[in-house]
């Protein structure tokens, strides 16, 4: 190890490098922000979507498949009143589904 003074201190910071981290920082954090909140805002949009569809399949399903039942216990007729009411449960949900993915889609430029 060398006693040499200039050896032991360290070596000044240029002022164009702070000014140039400056200017980087203050870009990332308005790209951070720009990109961010819309991609947020997307994925929290298409999770919200998602689980719609989830309830409308499930509800369709266990609604058609309650009301059937009921249907077959009040009249007696077992399997029918059960597989209509299903059929008809996935056809609600299924018209409530493709009811939303119409109203989500962008406009068409074809007039």
């Amino acid at each position: 190890m060398s006693d040499d003074k200039s050896a032991r201190e360290p070596i000044p910071e240029d002022a164009r490098i702070d000014a140039l981290e400056a200017r980087l920082k203050a870009a990332r954090e308005r790209e951070e922000k720009r990109s961010g909140s819309e991609s947020k805002r997307k994925a929290d949009a298409d999770y919200r979507s998602g689980n719609r569809v989830l309830a409308d399949l499930l509800g369709g399903l266990i609604g058609g498949s309650v009301i059937g039942f009921g249907v077959d216990t009040l009249a007696g007729t077992w399997p029918w009143g059960l597989l209509v009411g299903l059929f008809a449960g996935i056809g609600v949900a299924f018209r409530n589904i493709f009811r939303m993915a119409g109203t989500q889609s962008p406009p068409s430029d074809e007039g």
